[in-house]
């Protein structure tokens, strides 16, 4: 892992990106307790990448626009989604500040901290998100568009054409491969060719870099670097992140494809028990801080869950509000 003294962060900086990834890890959790119980439909997880997500979000600014992808939640909670309002997505409730209960959960969007609506089609959030940088470089602001996808999508003709623009313009634009090196049941060897995703970058003009998706720490300099460079005019950066993925691509995914051998690895690898161990070996928290974190989170998540699902259901007189503008078709 990273030294964070080769970083501008400090013991306190460590103890706020563990708690946001263990407020991601146990909302997620839930989540599959939840859809098991028959109690809500869909789960698609960040387990395993809340080290990526986490470090990318501390590295942001007030200002800075996000496209994330479907297995962000760690990330955007940190960015200001909270708990109650993930639950309300996922039960479809009416208070749903995404869509109003109308879209299946992992749609991101929170304007009011710069999380974009996200659509349903992979990669598209990126366009969404470079159109965004190039406001902001045509309006000279110092701010940057960060956005996220996993590297399956990252073979998508969006990504290229997007990539090759902030290339050819040098936008203040950031983007993130999550590589968990299975998009759904295909392995990256069936993917790719390239042994590095990052360097694609070169190829689109763009400062490019393969960091550990496990180490927070490397993650938050990646993209502090990143920002800084963006800021200067240097253009866009690509970084690839390699993460794991500890869960089914989703709750309606078999993953028997994967060896049983791989997933114990993976579960080794986890990157918030890995985190957790270094915070102690160097003595920047102890056994005691962790239980009492850990324990509010879960009483957050209790509380959260509890007024979601007592929460009403949207009605029917609403099935075209935020979809159709008042007095559309659909108001003869």
């Amino acid at each position: 892992m990273l030294d964070y003294k080769h970083t501008q962060l400090k013991k306190d900086d460590l103890l706020e990106i563990y708690k946001g990834m263990d407020l991601g890890r146990k909302i997620d959790e839930r989540m599959w307790l939840l859809n098991r119980a028959g109690k809500i439909p869909f789960v698609i997880s960040c387990q395993g990448q809340e080290a990526t997500q986490v470090g990318t979000a501390y590295a942001l600014k007030k200002g800075d626009i996000t496209a994330p992808y479907y297995r962000d939640l760690a990330l955007v909670t940190y960015l200001g989604i909270t708990p109650l309002e993930t639950m309300y997505s996922v039960f479809g409730k009416r208070d749903d500040i995404s869509s109003g209960g109308k879209q299946m959960p992992s749609h991101f969007s929170k304007k009011e901290i710069g999380i974009m609506s996200q659509g349903s089609s992979v990669a598209t959030q990126l366009l969404h998100a470079i159109g965004a940088a190039l406001t902001f470089k045509m309006d000279q602001k110092q701010q940057v568009a960060l956005s996220t996808l996993g590297e399956g999508s990252s073979n998508q003709g969006d990504f290229h054409e997007g990539l090759n623009f902030v290339g050819v313009h040098k936008l203040p634009f950031i983007c993130i491969i999550e590589n968990n090196q299975y998009a759904i049941s295909v392995s990256k060897d069936l993917q790719y060719g390239a042994e590095k995703l990052s360097d694609r970058a070169k190829g689109y003009g763009m400062f490019g870099i393969t960091v550990d998706g496990n180490d927070p720490i490397a993650v938050y300099q990646a993209v502090t670097e990143a920002r800084e460079r963006a800021l200067n005019g240097e253009g866009g950066t690509l970084i690839e992140a390699m993460c794991t993925r500890l869960t089914p691509h989703s709750s309606d995914d078999d993953d028997r494809y994967r060896d049983e051998a791989i997933k114990q690895a993976d579960k080794e690898s986890d990157c918030n028990k890995r985190f957790k161990k270094y915070l102690l070996d160097h003595h920047i928290a102890d056994a005691t801080w962790f239980d009492e974190i850990e324990q509010s989170h879960k009483t957050i998540v209790n509380e959260a869950t509890k007024r979601a699902e007592q929460a009403p259901y949207p009605e029917v007189r609403e099935t075209y509000t935020y979809v159709y503008e008042e007095g559309g078709p659909f108001n003869a």
